[in-house]
This record gives C-alpha cells, sequence and structure tokens, in this order.
C-alpha cells in the first residue's frame, strides 16, 4: 500500500490566492477514484525552497493524500502535468510512500 501526497499551491505566481473550489474540484476526483481522501486545507503547511545562489522562496501548499493498494506511476505522472497547468505551476511535488496499515 502507498501513501500518496499531493502538494498543491496556496496561490499562483502572481500571488493570486486559488479558491476553495479549485481544491473541491481534485479532492472529488480523488475521493471519486480512489474512494477516500484526506486534505490539510485549514492552515496551510509553508514551503521553503532555493536554489543555489539565490535568495529562499517561500509559499503557503495545501496538502491532499489518498491511500493506493497499486501505484500506477503513469497515471499519476499524467495528473502532475494536468496540475501544473491548472495551478499554472512549474512543478506540482507529488510524492508516494510505502506504508504498512496497522
Amino acid at each position: 500500500m502507498f501513501l500518496i501526497q499531493i502538494l498543491l499551491p496556496s496561490y499562483d505566481n502572481d500571488r493570486r490566492l486559488f479558491s476553495k473550489s479549485d481544491y473541491d474540484v481534485i479532492g472529488a476526483e480523488l475521493t471519486e477514484r480512489f474512494g477516500g481522501l484526506t486534505a490539510y486545507t485549514r492552515s496551510p503547511a509553508e514551503g521553503h525552497w532555493k536554489k543555489r545562489g539565490e535568495i529562499t522562496s517561500r509559499d503557503e501548499i495545501v496538502v491532499m493524500e489518498v491511500m493506493v493498494e497499486d501505484l500506477d506511476e503513469a497515471w499519476w505522472r499524467a495528473y502532475r502535468e494536468r496540475l501544473e497547468s491548472d495551478f499554472r505551476q512549474h512543478q506540482v511535488v507529488i510524492r508516494a510512500q510505502p506504508i504498512v496499515l496497522i
């Protein structure tokens, strides 16, 4: 089993806030496909990153999680590309971690 985490920005690159409905669409899609979803939307997490020689960038993010039995990497790559387009991002992080349910 895998835990899939999707890190979505709260703002686009022009600092325009995404609406709740933008995340609702993603939540509904993932719930329909995978049967459940956990979304951390009330207190956005902060992401910090720094490229060599540049100032540190900061972003507020929303984290969405689903659990899947099998990891369909091709499907997730295509979904990531769609999210990058929808959220006007150079890169959206989707990460998969093997998990054991106890």
